[in-house]
């Protein structure tokens, strides 16, 4: 593995990447994307949560076994000194037939995929990369590379497929997969291009209207005079080299977005596209897109300064965690933004160092507990719109309500939090919620399994120390007498196993020998903060004078002999 430049970008290269077995990554995002998919192109991605998938939420042998049939597919024809040679970049298909390399690339900050394939016999590379913009969505840029000595025409069809329609959950698509494809329509706006995947009524088997008021949409730019499919039922047909033709309306099949078309390329030449898709639109959105598509010129150029301003976002949320240094090794650099970028997923990153939105308080202690809201709403509402962590410790110090004391010191305004790895793990559950639907507005919110979200408040107390005392109040607020610990902890509550009779994983929650450990990593962290800050507010006890209380000191036997 190396260091390479592609497109002003630092990128980690793998060569011959598919000699190895193909291995699973989770691509990352400034934003509200996720995205899990394999180093053989099959991938599940979507916006907030599994809920709102672009292609089907499964686990990930499930995701690496359809890279034929899910995500980035390309079928390029040659013509070249009278003969036509059919090739299909990163595909079981036609592979033996060529002396082909492939390539795969990941950004140093996580947050772009890119696949390469060579040919060695046509003298052509192919590549297509996914990063994700705030404002559009999934984008997946594609070039074709000439590198003969002369021009050569190819026919080109590109795209996505398996595009899940809006209004499909994980559950409902992973048992009854085959009836949702019944419901499913692929419409075309065929001014604009832009496909629409959609169903042609909510999935519900009761004697109701139920209309699918939303979509998931798929649109390109950059191939001109493209015909486009909405499935993949001519696939077979291109590769036969019979004529393809639009296709503007497609029901029941599972939906797909291809761009086809004829071009020639000059030697030592390239050609470009871009393919955007995203979820969760209305009508009056795609309208507004379509009107965009054709009439505003700079498109391109506001699509690259978005996917831009993401990475500059995501940079910025690493630099708050302290996750960016210089060193003499690169790799080292790397690594240790990598890490603390998926420690501050996981656990959040605090939204604006030391200072709190009211707004976001008073929601929070609304939704924890109305009638102590309800009590002390006039003294809340004199707080200023934005205010310190130290007037919100002054508030509970000042209170004789031990509820509103807990309520105001366990609040950590967090932000980023989100969930990453296997699918199939069931404490992965996760959404990103980081702006209201209704009007965009900021979200603050965290959520993350009991072991995972303290394991990393370990680490971020030492970038945030002040809010080191808020953490231990949650932990053991989040933790029983005798020992016992939900097992997913988030902003506004907590999540307590389900145990079901049929299944062996539901068993997930955590015993004292977490707890015991994690609340003395807490303690010791608090301990050596306050001889470092000297803050006269620190409790002057050690971590071992609270293990010496009878409470714990109990637990911890009882953690010794079991």
């Amino acid at each position: 593995m190396e260091q390479v430049s592609i497109d002003n970008e630092t990128y980690f290269q793998i060569a011959d990447a598919d000699a190895m077995r193909p291995f699973f990554m989770s691509i990352i995002s400034d934003s509200n994307h996720w995205m899990f998919i394999g180093s053989n192109g099959g991938l599940t991605a979507g916006r907030k949560n599994a809920e709102y998938a672009l292609f089907p939420y499964y686990t990930d042998d499930k995701i690496i076994e359809s890279s034929e049939l899910t995500g980035s597919k390309t079928i390029i024809r040659v013509h070249q000194n009278g003969h036509v040679h059919t090739w299909e970049p990163f595909s079981i298909r036609y592979a033996s037939l060529y002396t082909l390399q492939r390539n795969l690339y990941k950004s140093v900050y996580g947050n772009k995929i890119l696949f390469e394939e060579i040919n060695r016999d046509l003298n052509l590379t192919f590549q297509y990369r996914w990063s994700t913009s705030d404002r559009y969505g999934f984008v997946r840029d594609s070039r074709l590379i000439n590198e003969n000595n002369s021009s050569i025409k190819v026919s080109i069809l590109d795209g996505i497929q398996n595009i899940m329609p809006y209004g499909v959950g994980s559950a409902l698509q992973g048992v009854r997969s085959n009836l949702v494809d019944a419901y499913k329509r692929n419409e075309l706006e065929k001014e604009s291009g832009i496909g629409i995947y959609a169903l042609s009524a909510i999935i519900v088997d009761k004697a109701e209207p139920c209309e699918a008021l939303k979509a998931n949409i798929a649109w390109s730019i950059g191939l001109e005079n493209a015909k486009r499919l909405l499935s993949s039922l001519q696939l077979d047909s291109f590769r036969k080299g019979i004529t393809v033709e639009q296709e503007e309306d497609i029901k029941a099949e599972k939906g797909a977005y291809f761009i086809h078309a004829d071009i020639t390329l000059q030697s030592a030449s390239k050609k470009e596209w871009t393919i955007i898709t995203d979820v969760n639109k209305s009508a009056s959105q795609i309208i507004s897109l379509a009107h965009t598509l054709k009439t505003d010129q700079q498109l391109i150029s506001k699509i690259k300064a978005d996917i831009a301003s993401g990475n500059e976002q995501l940079i910025k949320l690493n630099a708050a965690a302290d996750g960016l240094q210089l060193t003499a090794d690169k790799l080292r650099d790397t690594r240790h933004f990598a890490n603390v970028m998926f420690n501050i997923m996981r656990g959040g990153i605090f939204d604006n160092q030391y200072q709190i939105e009211k707004g976001d308080f008073e929601s929070y202690l609304l939704k924890a507990n109305q009638q102590v809201f309800e009590l002390h709403q006039e003294r809340i509402a004199k707080l200023t719109n934005e205010f310190s962590l130290a007037a919100l410790k002054e508030l509970a110090i000042q209170s004789a309500d031990t509820n509103l004391k807990r309520l105001c010191m366990e609040y950590l305004p967090l932000k980023f939090s989100r969930r990453h790895g296997d699918p199939s793990r069931p404490w992965n559950q996760f959404s990103i919620n980081t702006r209201n639907e209704s009007d965009g507005s900021k979200v603050l919110d965290y959520a993350g399994n009991w072991r995972d979200i303290f394991q990393n408040w370990e680490a971020l107390a030492h970038s945030y120390p002040e809010f080191i005392d808020g953490m231990i109040f949650k932990f053991l607020n989040a933790s029983t007498f005798d020992g016992y610990n939900p097992y997913r902890i988030t902003k506004h509550g907590m999540d307590w196993e389900r145990i079901e009779a049929d299944d062996p994983w539901s068993y997930i929650g955590y015993w004292g020998d977490h707890q015991i450990i994690y609340l003395l990593k807490f303690l010791c962290t608090a301990w050596n903060l306050q001889k470092v800050t000297r803050q006269a507010n620190w409790p002057a006890i050690s971590p071992m004078m609270f293990l010496s209380t009878p409470t714990f000191r109990t637990k911890l036997n009882r953690t010794k002999t079991s």
